[in-house]
């Protein structure tokens, strides 16, 4: 099943149990695992059941394949692998607390680097834009030691 078919077969599904807040981003970029990740909300266990449930249906009633689904126990967190694409059904506390569309969205930033030239060894310097954190910065000893007096 092509991708773009597969995207608006989940998103019809999810909008046929009423999901709230659907997002559908584009994670190309960031990893080879999958290429879209879809986030929904449901307001109970047991509607995010049903949603996860109804992606599940509709998918292979339109020719996909469902590789999984994890979280039937607790309905909190529903997960859909559809292989390509990637379905979260969450409560809205849940999403809040995990709030993926941040993270992806800051590993994407992440991701890119400035590359410079370095002409006179003749060879590419690759620079992140993010500093990077130094293991033994008086800050994280003093958050060591600290954390090590608490216990």
């Amino acid at each position: 099943m092509k991708l773009n078919k597969l995207v608006k077969t989940v998103v019809s599904a999810l909008e046929d149990i009423k999901a709230r807040d659907i997002k559908v981003l584009d994670v190309t970029n960031i990893t080879i695992l999958f290429d879209r990740m879809i986030i929904a909300s449901a307001v109970s266990t047991r509607q995010a059941k049903a949603l996860a449930n109804n992606v599940h249906e509709k998918v292979k009633a339109a020719g996909g394949m469902v590789y999984g689904t994890e979280g039937e126990q607790s309905g909190e967190w529903m997960l859909v692998d559809l292989g390509d694409i990637l379905v979260h059904v969450m409560l809205p506390a849940v999403r809040v607390h995990y709030d993926l569309e941040e993270l992806w969205t800051e590993l994407e930033t992440a991701k890119v680097k400035q590359v410079a030239i370095d002409q006179s060894k003749n060879k590419f310097v690759v620079k992140s834009h993010r500093p990077s954190i130094k293991l033994d910065s008086p800050t994280r000893k003093a958050k060591s030691t600290k954390h090590s007096q608490v216990r």
